[in-house]
């Protein structure tokens, strides 16, 4: 993982090397979110995935209030583009039925740490083009018997600096699972993804972002790794009184494990959720600057 982070660091004065005058330079602070969500949660076969290691396939129909802090570093030099995010969400329920004992559901956990930088090679209508790479790893809070602890380094194409399509982009991915030290496991997968911002009007906006994994190869059998994963999130925000936003939102995530996907009736997990959401939503501008070209 360190190397992957020190090669990306190095590409990015390399590129720059390349850039045509006059050069433009940014450094953003993007707050993307930090909120709280209420959820109505409904799961589709539970028994069959009752030992994915992944906590939204394994819990009950419910409502739940949801953490989540969603921020990047987003730094632009011309036609490079370099951000630096981080993810994290977590939410449990306690159930107290009348005749039964208290029981306690995880309905989200994830840390997310994703490192892109993007080189637009060509320009496209209103957006860029051009190759990607990507450094990602993924971990947890609590384990599901173990915390999850998965690096995702990629490479591919994206289209990005769209007013809209924020990014979309087609990489192919090799993942490391570390979550069991002693026995790690690789895989091999072709990943699409895209994150989008629309303002429908002044203080309402919609965003949507997502992925779908294709794994193609393992370097053993695990019955509760994936061979598709899919996940949709959608939000509409409208502003209350300055950054601090309510509104709806949807979360879908669908996979196919090894395990089921030999059963006759290849059983999908799925989790889907709406909700609520109360958010803070702001972007700091770190730095502006642009040289123009010495005659």
């Amino acid at each position: 993982m360190k190397k992957i982070i020190v090669a990306l660091a190095c590409l990015m004065p390399v590129a720059g090397l390349a850039l045509e005058t006059p050069h433009e330079t940014k450094f953003d602070l993007n707050i993307r979110r930090i909120g709280i969500d209420w959820t109505k949660t409904s799961i589709g076969h539970a028994a069959e995935y009752a030992d994915s290691p992944v906590a939204a396939f394994t819990a009950s129909d419910q409502d739940s209030f949801v953490g989540v802090f969603d921020t990047a570093l987003e730094y632009g030099f011309d036609r490079l583009r370099w951000d630096n995010s981080l993810f994290m969400n977590y939410g449990k329920t306690t159930l107290k039925p009348y005749n039964a004992p208290s029981t306690t559901d995880e309905k989200a956990d994830k840390i997310l740490f994703l490192s892109d930088l993007a080189y637009a090679l060509w320009d496209w209508d209103d957006a860029k083009l051009g190759p990607i790479v990507r450094a990602e790893y993924e971990s947890e809070f609590v384990g599901n018997p173990h915390i999850r602890k998965i690096a995702r380094p990629s490479a591919g194409i994206a289209l990005f600096d769209h007013k809209v399509l924020k990014t979309l982009y087609v990489t192919a991915v090799y993942e490391n699972d570390f979550t069991i030290v002693d026995d790690p496991v690789s895989k091999f997968a072709v990943e699409a993804g895209w994150r989008a911002e629309y303002d429908i009007r002044e203080g309402v906006k919609f965003t949507s972002d997502g992925y779908y994994r294709e794994y193609l190869d393992y370097s053993q059998y695990v019955p509760t790794d994936f061979r598709r994963d899919l996940s949709v999130n959608a939000r509409l925000d409208t502003n209350l009184w300055g950054d601090f936003t309510f509104g709806p939102y949807m979360n879908y995530r669908r996979a196919l494990s090894r395990h089921a996907e030999h059963l006759d009736s290849k059983p999908y997990a799925s989790n889907m959720t709406f909700g609520l959401s109360f958010s803070y939503i702001n972007k700091f501008n770190l730095k502006r600057a642009e040289s123009l070209e010495k005659e």
